[in-house]
């Protein structure tokens, strides 16, 4: 009602009308319509864009643009804007330690994901209540690109209007579709809208839709919208596939004359069960006197993705493969993927190797980076080499073994050094002959997964102590080094306080060191609260970046670090190999420069396309979720109290790794009041408390899949 008003209003600004007069050009005759239409043309006036005359007549008011040219430019700063669930904006800006702060009413049409452009608020001399100290707010007075030109989300239909609901929280508008679309779309479909242009925040945005996905509430429909909603390609540009298609499916001569030949090296891939591209390949031998060589093999996918190709263009742009869970998008096309870089068995394959001579105490001796041609003996799951592991017997043992006990000095060697090892249980689906999901099943870590991790984080370090070693006489080494910042100090004392309502210490009064963190979370290893206290410690760190300056890794603490081992995946990693072979042929100056201005580039989108990947994943698996929980309603479960709100307390179901909501109003026993320093609920009359770690037996009451929520009751 509010756009057709202002609509209607707007076509003769000069001209005043009656509301009777009004309800009747609009044909609303309905008397809880006519109540609507006084309230909010008392609403309108007051927000300025109405205005009435003695008469109590009606005219729309016209907004004069104020000139942007005023302000400072010394005040002005251009980033990205995040939108949280509440509405409330902030903006990254590169070179400023804080973060700018946009209250919803300066916001103006900016969208989640746009970069803005921000004019600073002048600091208060004094600090106001409820604010932090030291916090920037700004107002938004230009949106310099739209980032969000297409928008998931569920058409709804009203008695005037056809909308479509958006599923990102983040996009707290409504998109008006009109003409013919409108006709034809059902209440419940799930519809993608590219957004036409907004400038009038006053009005909601107007969309077209542009691909009707299904019925909304459909688990494969879902996280189809899942992938439309955060950008991801649905296929691959004719010139990407056409290259691909025409790259060469048999190693020449020409490929194999500065290889190494690692042919006869006995070398075997350890994978997920269901993995469809094998990048990685590990090899195993005993030099004798205390000295083993550990070769790390990865496949050599620079020699197919050249740079300034199409294939590379589109690389770089999707930045990395997302793994939804019952989806891959990938980074490159299926032709390398699951076959020219894939080093599947029994078949020569060109690879990028690291041979690492290591003593019995974990070190490097000695080390060799070369490009290679291996042949893997041996394509093996995690759980088959779990088994041999578990048995001390199998095919391949005579490698296998002496590689779980040198990943055990590896790892012992790496938390000695102050290295954190956190433990994240991960949800696995298995699904009926439907594609629905029949069942949860949490995936742990196992000494096979260790296995090969110790040997990738070895090899990644070595490469990058390896660029560090070629720089001499003060000349510029450009490189993409893997990088974790230290904690925030206020975060860490926010960590000490909460694990406090455990009965656990933390010392955080000089900064806290990997050791002590590390020390945390083996106190709680084996407990109920252990993925709590994992997942809390995890979220107060900084995240990890891809970045051309080396500040080393706090998380893995090591002072080098780069990624390496997964090209087929990882936009980085591609990188990495090019400028290996580079820097190994002779890099000219020229070169050096232009790189130099280019990785920045290359690290910033590497690690944004990274970000929005982790969060399709996990949106993904909520989908999938709330899907599996449908079936369950009326079940109970004992779970763990993993969040407390003042609306509610959140409990996670540990055999699922299903987390929902019990509402504060659904408890009935008790009025509860919300204690934000225990992080908990107490009963005002009872006394009961509600916290942190909890055990909770719940019942499922309701879920909403196109909300993503599922609510539970506490069972007494």
């Amino acid at each position: 009602m509010k756009k057709q008003v202002l609509d209607h209003l707007s076509r003769a600004p000069q001209k005043a009308v009656s509301v009777r007069e009004l309800s009747r050009q609009l044909k609303i005759r309905r008397p809880d319509e006519l109540r609507q239409l006084h309230a909010l043309i008392e609403d309108l006036t007051e927000q300025g864009l109405l205005t009435l005359d003695h008469r109590g007549n009606i005219r729309y008011v016209v907004e004069r643009k104020v000139q942007q040219s005023q302000h400072s430019q010394a005040h002005k700063v251009v980033g990205p804007l995040r939108v949280s669930r509440r509405g409330f904006g902030t903006v990254r800006v590169e070179g400023m330690k804080e973060e700018v702060s946009i209250a919803p009413r300066y916001m103006k049409t900016a969208l989640h994901g746009d970069i803005v452009a921000v004019v600073l608020f002048a600091r208060p001399a004094r600090q106001r209540v409820g604010k932090e100290r030291g916090t920037i707010e700004g107002e938004i007075v230009e949106i310099v690109k739209r980032t969000n030109l297409t928008v998931v989300g569920t058409v709804e239909r009203t008695m005037h209007f056809t909308v479509v609901v958006p599923d990102n929280e983040r996009f707290r508008r409504d998109i008006y579709v009109t003409g013919d679309q409108a006709g034809r779309l059902k209440p419940g479909d799930k519809v993608v809208v590219e957004l036409l242009p907004w400038e009038d925040e006053h009005l909601n945005p107007e969309g077209v839709i542009v691909e009707v996905l299904g019925p909304s509430g459909d688990a494969r429909v879902e996280v189809l919208g899942v992938a439309r909603s955060f950008g991801l390609p649905a296929d691959f540009p004719e010139a990407v596939e056409r290259e691909a298609a025409l790259l060469p499916g048999e190693i020449t001569p020409d490929d194999l004359v500065s290889r190494v030949d690692l042919r006869k090296t006995i070398c075997v891939t350890i994978d997920p069960e269901d993995a469809k591209d094998f990048d990685d390949a590990l090899s195993y031998q005993d030099l004798g006197h205390g000295r083993v060589m550990l070769g790390v093999h990865i496949a050599d996918v620079s020699r197919f993705v050249v740079e300034g190709t199409a294939l590379d263009a589109e690389a770089m742009k999707r930045g990395t493969s997302v793994y939804l869970v019952n989806e891959v998008v990938p980074m490159l096309p299926e032709r390398l993927s699951t076959d020219l870089c894939s080093l599947r068995p029994d078949g020569d394959r060109l690879a990028f190797s690291v041979l690492l001579e290591v003593n019995t105490k974990g070190e490097v001796d000695d080390y060799t980076i070369t490009e290679s041609v291996i042949r893997s003996a041996r394509r093996f799951t995690y759980e088959e080499v779990q088994k041999i592991i578990h048995d001390g017997r199998g095919e391949r043992a005579e490698m296998l073994l002496p590689l779980h006990e040198l990943s055990r000095v590896l790892l012992n060697r790496r938390r000695r050094r102050g290295s954190l090892d956190f433990e994240t249980a991960e949800a696995k689906f298995r699904f009926d002959m439907h594609g629905f999901p029949s069942q949860i099943v949490p995936k742990h870590r196992l000494d096979s997964h260790r296995l090969v991790e110790e040997c990738m984080l070895l090899a990644n370090s070595t490469v990058a102590q390896h660029i560090d070693r070629l720089k001499k006489d003060g000349q510029v080494t450009p490189f993409v080094y893997r990088v974790h910042d230290a904690p925030d100090p206020t975060r860490l004392r926010d960590l000490a306080h909460f694990v406090k309502q455990f009965g656990l210490s933390l010392d955080v009064s000089h900064g806290a060191s990997a050791r002590i963190l590390q020390k945390l979370l083996d106190k709680v290893e084996g407990r109920d609260i252990e993925y709590l206290i994992n997942d809390v410690v995890l979220r107060s760190m900084a995240k990890a970046i891809y970045s051309e300056k080396n500040i080393g890794h706090y998380g893995l603490g090591y002072t080098h670090y780069t990624h390496f081992t997964s090209p087929i995946r990882r936009y980085p990693d591609l990188t990495v190999h090019r400028l290996l072979k580079e820097y190994a042929q002779g890099m000219s100056a020229h070169r050096r420069a232009h790189l130099a201005e280019r990785l920045p580039d290359i690290c910033r989108q590497s690690s944004e396309r990274e970000r929005i990947a982790q969060e399709a994943e996990r949106t993904s698996v909520k989908v999938m979720q709330v899907e599996y929980m449908k079936r369950h309603v009326g079940d109970e479960f004992d779970g763990v109290i993993g969040g407390v709100t003042d609306f509610g307390i959140f409990v996670e179901i540990n055999e699922l790794l299903v987390e929902g909501l019990v509402r504060v109003r659904d408890m009935t026993d008790d009025y509860y009041l919300f204690d934000e320093k225990r992080y908990a609920l107490k009963g005002r009359s009872r006394g009961k408390v509600y916290q942190l770690g909890d055990k909770a037996r719940v019942q499922v009451v309701a879920v909403r899949p196109e909300d993503r929520e599922i609510e539970f009751v506490l069972v007494e």
